[in-house]
């Protein structure tokens, strides 16, 4: 499969980023047929210390994507939990607004709801079910891996120098957390009531330290009128665990 790397300015960020893509690549014969018809297409998102190429660099992601009819996009983010920061960059813009649109002009890529899915691991799981239930009229299905799908813990019980003050630049006043547009938990209960819901998958390792924050996620998810699947089984927060749930998140999602 093709991986393309593009190099481009974002006009929410006001600085040039990256994102790399990956394509399905047709036989010769059916390139004689006319314009490849759009593509579905995976968002699929990295975590806090990562950048746009650490899924290619670290798991088999192009090698278990290869027989499918899927485009997948991975967008730079820096550590900003695709938010608009309170001191930073607009990531949260860029992210839900200006990349789709940037991606579906310069490749084939679908805009129909049906084949848009979003993904994600840690901190880019959190981004993932951020944007589906954020916007769950655009997107068909959504996978968090190891996600941190209880931000208001994650910010509060860390104890690492410098983390709080981060969280500051990230999300501004950290007591305004709860039930805000940053909460997964009300933007969950948000979108439950919308005409049509994001499939959810969401899986976490019996050794990750995320492991409480996403079953009370999922409890969560289970009272609301949502399609779940849930994986829990031994992992930890690291690649090896992601490498074997991106193929199974790839055999979930529905592409024909």
């Amino acid at each position: 499969m093709p991986l393309l790397h593009t190099d481009y300015f974002s006009e929410s960020l006001k600085l040039n980023t990256s994102m790399d893509v990956i394509l399905p690549q047709r036989p010769l014969a059916a390139m004689h047929l006319g314009p490849r018809p759009k593509l579905p297409v995976l968002f699929l998102l990295h975590g806090l210390s990562d950048d746009h190429t650490a899924w290619q660099r670290w798991t088999s992601l192009e090698r278990y994507a290869e027989n499918m009819n899927l485009a997948v996009v991975l967008p730079e983010v820096h550590r900003s939990f695709y938010t608009d920061m309170a001191h930073g960059g607009r990531y949260w813009t860029f992210i839900s607004e200006e990349l789709p649109v940037l991606a579906r002009d310069l490749f084939p890529l679908s805009a129909g709801r049906a084949e848009n899915f979003v993904a994600g691991l840690s901190m880019g799981g959190y981004g993932a079910l951020k944007l589906a239930l954020t916007h769950p009229d655009r997107y068909a299905a959504v996978a968090s891996l190891s996600g941190v799908t209880d931000i208001v813990a994650v910010v509060h019980e860390h104890d690492e120098p410098g983390w709080e003050d981060e969280m500051k630049d990230v999300f501004g006043r950290l007591e305004r957390l709860p039930g805000s547009r940053h909460d997964l938990f009300t933007l969950a209960r948000q979108a439950a009531a919308a005409p049509e819901r994001p499939r959810l998958f969401l899986c976490c390792g019996t050794e990750d330290n995320l492991l409480d924050d996403n079953r009370r996620f999922r409890d969560h998810v289970k009272g609301l009128p949502f399609e779940l699947t849930y994986r829990e089984g031994r992992g930890e927060h690291n690649w090896p665990y992601w490498d074997a749930l991106i193929r199974k998140v790839l055999a979930w999602l529905p592409v024909s």
